[in-house]
Formats: C-alpha cells, sequence, structure tokens
C-alpha cells in the first residue's frame, strides 16, 4: 500500500453503505466520532448495492460527517470509492448543531450515468446487503496493504456475480 505523508486530519461527508459502523471499521479499523448532517442529492444505481450523490437541486441526503480523519484514513477512503467517485469539498449542515461545515465527500464521477434512478434505501440495504458488504470492505481492506492490490472495483466484481438485468449478488 502506498503511504501517505502528512499529519492533516479530515472531515468526510459519507452516506449509504458508510453510515454502517461495520464498514468504516472494516475500512478505517476504528469508528471515528461523527456527527450527523444534511447534503443535496442522492441517487440509486441500477444494478449496484450502493447509493451515488449527484448534485441536485430539492433532494437531501441524510449522512454523517466522519471527523479526525487521517491522511492515511483518507488514502483508504479514496482508494475504496475508486474511480466511479470523485472526492470534493461541499457545505454540509450539521443536525446537532445547525452550523454549516465543510467536508470531503465522494460524488457519482458520470453525473449524466443512466443507470442512477430513484431513492436510496439504507434501512433496506442493513437488513438485505450490510453483512456481505462489509465482508466485501474487509477483504477490499485486506487486500490494499498487497503490492499488487485490487481495485474496490475489481474486489466488488469478484465478490458478488451478475445474473443477467438483476441486481448483484454474493
Amino acid at each position: 500500500m502506498a503511504m501517505v505523508g502528512g499529519n492533516q486530519v479530515h472531515n468526510v461527508f459519507v452516506y449509504g453503505s458508510l453510515l454502517a459502523d461495520d464498514v468504516v471499521c472494516a475500512l478505517l479499523s476504528r469508528i471515528p466520532q461523527s456527527s450527523p448532517a444534511i447534503l443535496n442529492g442522492q441517487f440509486s444505481i441500477k444494478g449496484r448495492v450502493y447509493p451515488a450523490i449527484i448534485p441536485v437541486e430539492n433532494k437531501k441526503v441524510t449522512g454523517k460527517v466522519l471527523q479526525g480523519i487521517t491522511d492515511l484514513e483518507l488514502y483508504i477512503l479514496d482508494e475504496f470509492e475508486d474511480v466511479e467517485y470523485e472526492r470534493v469539498t461541499v457545505d454540509v449542515s450539521l443536525m446537532d448543531s445547525s452550523n454549516k461545515s465543510q467536508a470531503f465527500a465522494y460524488v457519482w464521477s458520470d453525473k449524466n450515468d443512466p443507470n442512477l434512478y430513484g431513492e436510496w434505501d439504507f434501512e433496506e440495504w442493513k437488513r438485505t446487503q450490510m453483512e456481505d458488504f462489509a465482508k466485501m470492505s474487509a477483504d477490499f481492506r485486506k487486500d490494499l496493504e498487497l503490492p499488487e492490490s485490487k481495485t474496490r472495483i475489481a474486489t466488488y466484481e469478484s465478490f458478488y456475480r451478475q445474473d443477467g438485468d438483476s441486481p448483484l449478488v454474493p
């Protein structure tokens, strides 16, 4: 794994699968302090078990801001989000104080993706996908330490199999 220098700490707005402490812990080996927050825009992705956000008017995403993320942890999150997402700085509204805060967020790279649709349901995902997704995330994190690590997309696709037009399943 390429090491990242520096001792900066960062705030990262997370949503979707990264709201699950099991997934965050599988990636970062800890559960950082966090605050509930709101950001604009979110969609489901056809055939995937994770959501995406793109800037959309009149749509709100409930998530949380992970606080005190180290440079190494930011690198791990960057690798996990892979090329499908781009890390950008956003203004989020903190729900516990009504203050605005800046944080990094991972936004879907292809804003015109025809597979973006509808709302993503975290509770449904927790019930049906979280356990397998946390296992896949742990496999990705272990593999990231290897000299020839797979991308998260490759890890995801080898963990889940596609059955025609159905969503990917383990």
